[in-house]
């Protein structure tokens, strides 16, 4: 049995930033979330089309983030030397920063947004655009055969049908293949009150509890569990099939992922409505801090023109009256107008933070690093606004 226990409101695609005269026609969606009882899985109630995020318009490239390139050259490195695979399949490739570590000939992309498609196969992947499925599944296995590592980072959240997203796994995977995959973690984001890490893309966010039972559903098994910093905090999956030799024998992280979910209660339904009365909270502080910030004559900018941002600022009813614009560094995006809320994203380089009192950080996971960045802004009096894990505002 479902049971819903938050409405985020109405929501747009948060990757799709418009146009002026594109904004009669914006897409919304009522954003509301559920808990499984059986499975213990964390989902959105009613899902978005994929075509109407997955796109030519997609706007997030990886490569444009230092950090992010970073930790898939290491995540490449580290999977190389502990597994050796001969053929490997990134699913949801986006613009290669992570496939780009393995050789061409050795190695496929799935990636169902034609502009990043084009680029992994500039570089000579073989890539398909269409979506994952058993069906695509099938198709590479018959011209590719078995893979020995399948690899998804922030991806397999976005497959709404979780058991044939596993069961084209299984069907690909070779017999002492693995596949690894990074997805935002449900305990940190209920720990953090990191609400915004719900948006369209994300139809689940992932417990180890919960994977760990659709897992065995179809023929699959975690064998090892790494909790990472990055988008806020994460889990990195290693999955095999049961019953097969190898050295892939299962952790202790496993377990002690299992136990500390347990111990914080993500299999209970009292926990999330604590969660949803803390999401509530959050949104009055906010609202109430940056509409008494304007009422007293204070400027307000937003750092980073990111999907979670998309969340907040829709559900906090936030525009451009109390914000003044959205600096972001990814060309695509300037220029044009945030999902919903209709602030203005410019150029970081074209504008002062000088001129402003506040900025809002909506790329809060990077906070350590922008404030590093960005020193001279708090050196003349700026100061900065996060809502995770509580509305509060530092220099």
């Amino acid at each position: 049995m479902k049971k819903e226990f938050l409405d985020l409101g109405r929501q747009p695609i948060a990757n799709k930033f418009l146009k002026e005269d594109e904004i009669n026609d914006e897409f919304f969606f009522d954003l509301k979330v559920v808990f499984d009882e059986e499975t213990k899985l964390v989902s959105m109630k009613d899902f978005v089309k994929p075509e109407l995020m997955f796109n030519e318009d997609y706007k997030y490239n990886t490569s444009l983030s230092t950090p992010m390139v970073n930790h898939f050259r290491q995540t490449a490195q580290m999977l190389e030397n502990r597994f050796q695979p001969k053929k490997v399949l990134e699913i949801g490739s986006n613009d290669g920063p992570f496939i780009s570590n393995f050789p061409v000939e050795d190695s496929l992309c799935v990636e169902p947004c034609d502009n990043f498609a084009r680029v992994t196969a500039d570089m000579g992947y073989m890539t398909s655009t269409e979506f994952w499925t058993t069906e695509l599944s099938n198709k590479i296995k018959d011209s590719n055969g078995e893979m020995d590592l399948i690899y998804s980072a922030n991806c397999i959240c976005h497959i709404q049908d979780l058991d044939d997203c596993f069961k084209a796994v299984a069907n690909l995977l070779s017999d002492k293949g693995v596949f690894v995959f990074e997805d935002p973690s449900l305990l940190r984001m209920l720990e953090r009150g990191s609400y915004d890490q719900i948006y369209d893309e994300h139809a689940h966010v992932f417990s180890v509890t919960a994977l760990d039972n659709i897992l065995r559903k179809n023929g699959l098994i975690i064998f090892d569990v790494d909790n990472l910093s990055v988008h806020g905090g994460s889990n990195r999956i290693y999955v095999k099939k049961p019953n097969i030799p190898s050295n892939n024998t299962i952790s202790p992280n496993v377990y002690n992922n299992l136990k500390e979910e347990d111990e914080f209660g993500v299999g209970n339904f009292q926990t999330y409505e604590i969660f949803a009365n803390r999401v509530r909270q959050s949104k009055e502080s906010l609202n109430k801090k940056l509409t008494n910030l304007k009422k007293n004559g204070k400027r307000v900018v937003s750092i980073g023109a990111t999907s979670k941002s998309t969340t907040v600022f829709n559900y906090c009813d936030i525009n451009d009256s109390l914000i003044e614009c959205i600096t972001d560094t990814t060309p695509d995006k300037q220029g044009l107008l945030a999902p919903g809320s209709h602030i203005p994203v410019v150029d970081r380089e074209s504008v002062d933070l000088n001129d402003y009192d506040y900025a809002f950080l909506g790329a809060w996971n990077f906070k350590e690093i922008i404030a590093n960045k960005e020193s001279e802004f708090v050196q003349n009096g700026g100061k900065f606004i996060t809502h995770v894990p509580q509305v509060m505002d530092f220099s």
